[in-house]
């Protein structure tokens, strides 16, 4: 859960920046994470970076840096791990296939970017999943259907203020009233924040490695000549990659656009 205090709002004021209309409300609001959060922590503590489950029969996916563990309640399928592999990628979709063989028996997961209802929760998650598992020691097939997601990195999870844009430090005289900043909500994976002229909100599109701002709206104030409002949402629009290190977000493309962000909370 995002908090705010009296620090934040005078490092704010310091950077040039407001505090957000809400940072009254929130920071009368409980210090304790939430709980989707505290399974973001834990989920990078041991190096989760995907997550799926089904019913009929229940079983849950886990694939971290390291390995990719299966599970059920039929007997025949109970666990299968297996040390991580990288997955095949399709040429002309957002599809990935794992193929892995263990010590009982061979698994095919295919995670297809497609919404998906998970009707233990009801909640709607980004992709599908389907799991092809062969015991070897049975010689018994059965197939898994269920949805899943990937961890969001909980470090995103803060409140951020421009700081360089292209190589440059940015300053106050070429945007309106504050310098930009975002606030990533990392637990439902959108973004608010004041782009230099307008406010702005969006989505998050996150996935190994990969780090996309989408969705992006603003309102519609009239912005100075001057202003670099349009260069930073061009630039947040067009990075793909991420870096966080020393307080600092740091957001990329193939093409080498950088922005620099600042934590300030």
């Amino acid at each position: 859960m995002l908090q705010y205090s009296g620090f934040l709002l005078v490092v704010l004021v310091f950077l040039g920046c407001k505090a957000p209309n809400n940072a009254i409300t929130e920071s009368s609001s409980s210090t304790k994470p939430s709980k989707a959060y505290q399974e973001q922590i834990e989920n990078m503590e041991q190096g989760i970076y995907f997550r799926a489950m089904g019913i009929e029969p229940e079983w849950s996916l886990k694939i971290s840096s390291n390995q990719i563990e299966f599970t059920s309640l039929l007997p025949d399928f109970k666990a299968f791990n297996a040390p991580h592999i990288e997955p095949i990628r399709a040429m002309d979709a957002n599809v990935k296939n794992y193929r892995l063989t263990t010590e009982m028996g061979s698994l095919q997961i295919t995670i297809q970017q497609q919404t998906c209802t998970n009707t233990m929760s009801g909640k709607e998650l980004p992709y599908t999943v389907r799991v092809e598992v062969i015991n070897s020691k049975t010689n018994k097939s059965a197939t898994f259907s269920g949805c899943g997601y990937y961890v969001i990195d909980a470090r995103l999870h803060d409140i951020w203020v421009l700081e360089k844009m292209n190589g440059e430090n940015v300053s106050l005289n070429k945007f309106d009233k504050q310098l930009p900043y975002i606030e990533i909500n990392s637990t439902d994976g959108t973004f608010m924040g004041y782009a230099g002229c307008n406010r702005m909100n969006g989505k998050l599109f996150f996935e190994k490695g990969l780090l996309r701002f989408t969705n992006i709206t603003t309102t519609e104030m009239a912005c100075g000549s001057q202003n670099r409002e349009s260069e930073l949402l061009h630039s947040l629009q067009s990075s793909t990659s991420y870096n966080v290190a020393n307080m600092r977000l740091t957001l990329t493309n193939p093409s080498g656009i950088e922005l620099v962000f600042k934590k300030v909370d």
